[in-house]
């Protein structure tokens, strides 16, 4: 018995050491061109895998030869390797119906199961892009403009989504999930305290999302998906350039440091000197650090430091006579933006068992804008004349933020449906201070040369505690096998507590303000077959009034009362279809956009801007996607819409404006690209890109006396741009050269009407520009 027990063991101990075998191979495109940063993990094992490296070439030790073949944008394979060399092919996907989508609801979900337009930009798509700003990527999907050019606004920027080119609270800023600012506390520049080294994709969920995400969630949730460590080291290290003045260094890495610990860092510094237009220099430093410890194969910590440091100055916008004229000076020397921006989330989530899971989050934010704007200088003219004199004023806003999200998710045998419930709280004490200042200008040049503090004249100095506590739940089910319903519902209470510094100097007297909402929702999915079906849905969105405009709108006296600011509210309808096939990818959508109460920023005779109740309005148009792709080497997209934003009720001054356009709201929209990978070029791409924007108004109907006893309405006739890209890859090195606006064509990313000067503002487009960039892969 001894004997064959001791047998035994050696028979057992020599087939374990035989069944580690090591495997190598490459895995390619379907163009023969080697894939850096495919995943290869364990069928039996998924904790046990590699990753390709930048020639497409693994090394993986197993117990079996089962293994499954994963990257964004290809089809996933499950293969049996051999114990020769592997050589993998991977076909590229065509966004099919059953990508994987997690912002409709913080879960995984299938695109197909999604009542919603929503567009992904994919990690491929981000990597061919090679973006030296966010624009460059979420401007590719339907029905998005974001407003921003590198020749002057420095990352500033505005937003169009269903809605005018706006600095409302109309969107929300997301990343892995989680807002990246309070309520209450929006800042239409809020991406630029975003690090877009550390993207793994973005998630654009067009129309109210206010069910899950609250407010804000209204026009669209931009969703920024960090990058995960990969089970091997991987990283790059990459410089950049351009004739805009500006430079950018990038460096990240990844890697699974243990079996249960893995760690990303992505970090990047901008510099830009000298630009094209005067007085328009900035930099920014930014850090991303992420943290995944699997504590056991149900439970997975999740850790994530952000830390942003930005400088810019604030070269404001070009009158009409400088416009037209391509003179690009400046009328500012002083005016700034700076902000520093930490934020923290740390994340649980557990698998009780295979019907249940729960998701503990918790964020701490901290954050400081300081500004000398550009849009709150004022010269003083006496009979038409510059007296050398202005006005202005120096700003600060500072808060920290304390937030806890719990999210569970129970599945049920009952016709495949499941039920979402949360509860999430947000506390966020702000302070905000506002000093004027005394401008000094040259009255022959009409440039603002220096200025004074003002000391103790206050325009605001306050505290505001705000507190948002909110509860929400979503069912989804699958009444019958090709139909899936969600249905969802939130409650959100908010508290602002105001405390006035300076009691009957300045602002308002001290006040507190309460809100409160249900926002329901309700959509199907009927898929007739994996490649093809329709949804429609009907949402509502909500927002509060911000506390930088209820606390300093220019209608409140001092120690009066806070002014009446209406939240505004929105009914979003909407009716789409998808169909995927191996050369074709469409997608559509229509929808209705209602607002009540709608915020409209208006300015006075005085030039003072101040804000107001807009009555009522509404969004309608067609949002659609198209992408063909006649051979493997060459890809075709067109990413547009057509919509009309207008005024159903709405009286400023006295005038009905009521059934007339919207300013600022263009109602044409598209990106068309054409990418080509030839095959006589290996990992070679060259791309051509094309920019729409319609024209648009830039002022309410008929406010431009023509002195002739007739009123006409301000436009802007909307631009086209042409966009050029190609990129090589030559073993571990990649190079780029982006040629923008080719034509060198005059436009303006947004153009609005001033009420005192009554001729249009203009921010300048980009001239003709080319932008080089240098990688090296890791």
């Amino acid at each position: 018995m001894k004997n064959i027990f001791i047998a035994t063991v050696i028979f057992l101990m020599g087939y374990t050491l035989t069944a580690q075998n090591a495997f190598k191979g490459q895995v390619k495109d379907s163009q023969n061109t080697p894939l850096d940063g495919v995943t290869i993990i364990s069928e039996n094992n998924q904790n046990k895998g590699v990753s390709t490296d930048v020639n497409g070439n693994f090394s993986i030790t197993l117990n079996a030869p089962k293994v499954i073949v994963k990257y964004m944008g290809y089809e996933t394979r499950r293969i049996v390797l051999n114990n020769h060399f592997n050589t993998i092919i991977l076909k590229e996907s065509t966004e099919n119906l059953e990508e994987i989508i997690v912002s409709a609801s913080r879960e995984e979900q299938k695109r197909s199961e999604v009542p919603g337009a929503i567009s992904v930009i994919s990690a491929k798509t981000i990597e061919e892009t090679k973006p030296f700003g966010i624009e460059q990527l979420v401007n590719q999907a339907p029905g998005i403009y974001m407003s921003t050019s590198k020749a002057s606004s420095n990352e500033q920027h505005m937003m169009a989504v269903r809605s005018p080119i706006s600095t409302k609270s109309l969107f929300l800023y997301l990343e892995d999930g989680l807002p990246i600012r309070p309520t209450a506390v929006f800042n239409h520049n809020a991406l630029l305290e975003m690090n877009d080294v550390s993207f793994g994709r973005v998630e654009i969920l067009k129309g109210s999302a206010s069910s899950i995400y609250g407010s804000e969630a209204i026009g669209g949730s931009f969703n920024f998906i960090t990058k995960e460590p990969t089970p091997e080291l991987q990283g790059s290290l990459g410089f950049e350039i351009n004739d805009l003045g500006l430079t950018k260094y990038s460096f990240d890495a990844s890697k699974n440091v243990s079996e249960k610990l893995g760690l990303y860092l992505g970090t990047q510094y901008i510099q830009r000197n000298n630009g094209p237009i005067q007085h328009s220099d900035y930099e920014k430093f930014a850090v991303t650090f992420k943290t995944v410890y699997q504590i056991d194969p149900s439970l997975r910590w999740t850790n994530i430091f952000d830390m942003v440091d930005y400088r810019s100055d604030m070269s404001g916008s070009l009158t009409e006579e400088d416009y037209q004229a391509g003179n690009y000076e400046s009328d500012q020397t002083f005016t700034e933006r700076v902000a520093k921006a930490f934020r923290f989330r740390s994340t649980l989530d557990k698998v009780w068992n295979e019907k249940n899971k729960t998701s503990f989050n918790f964020v701490f934010r901290n954050n400081t804008m300081d500004q000398i704007p550009s849009y709150r200088i004022r010269q003083i003219r006496q009979n038409g004349q510059l007296t050398g004199e202005g006005s202005g004023e120096i700003n600060s806003n500072t808060y920290n933020s304390f937030v806890g999200l719990l999210q569970h998710k129970k599945d049920f045998d009952f016709a495949n449906s499941s039920l979402i419930i949360g509860a999430t709280a947000d506390y966020s004490p702000q302070t905000y201070v506002a000093e004027s200042i005394t401008v000094f200008v040259d009255p022959s040049t009409g440039i603002n040369t220096d200025y004074n503090l003002n000391n103790g004249d206050y325009i605001l100095n306050y505290n505001a505690d705000i507190f948002n506590y909110a509860g929400f739940l979503q069912y989804e089910i699958n009444p019958i096998e090709n139909l899936k319903i969600t249905a969802a519902l939130r409650y959100d209470r908010f508290d602002y507590d105001y405390n006035n510094m300076l009691d009957g100097q300045a602002g308002p007297k001290d006040s507190e303000n309460n809100y409160d909402n249900f926002a329901p929702k309700i959509g199907f999915n009927y898929n007739f077959t994996n490649r093809s079906g329709v949804y429609a849905n009907y949402s509502n969105g909500f927002t509060p009034p911000q506390t930088s405009t209820l606390y300093r709108n220019s209608y409140v006296g001092v120690g009066g009362e806070v002014f009446d600011l209406k939240p505004s509210h929105y009914d979003n309808y909407e009716i789409g279809g998808y169909f995927v096939s191996e050369k074709w990818k469409l997608d559509a959508a229509l929808y209705i956009l209602d607002g009540k109460n709608t915020l409209v920023t208006l300015r006075d005779t005085n030039d003072e801007f101040y804000n107001a109740n807009a009555g009522e309005t509404r969004s309608y148009g067609v949002e659609y996607g198209i992408t063909y792709k006649p051979i493997p080497e060459l890809s075709l997209t067109h990413n547009g819409s057509f919509a009309k934003h207008r005024y159903i009720k709405f009286y400023e001054g006295g005038i009905d404006y009521s059934n007339t356009d919207q300013e600022t709201a263009p109602s044409l929209l598209g990106n068309t690209q054409i990418n080509y990978h030839p095959n006589f070029i290996k990992n070679f791409m060259l791309g051509l890109e094309y920019e729409l924007v319609g024209k648009y108004n830039t002022s309410f109907e008929n406010q431009i006396d023509n002195g002739d006893g007739t009123f006409s309405t301000a436009t802007y006739d909307g631009h086209n741009i042409f966009n050029l890209r190609a990129s090589y890859q030559l073993k571990q090195f990649e190079i780029w050269a982006h040629a923008l606006n080719i034509f060198d064509t005059l436009y303006s990313t947004r153009a609005s009407f001033n009420q005192y000067s009554k001729e249009n503002n203009y921010s300048i487009g980009n001239p003709r520009a080319f932008h080089v960039g240098i990688r090296y892969k890791f």
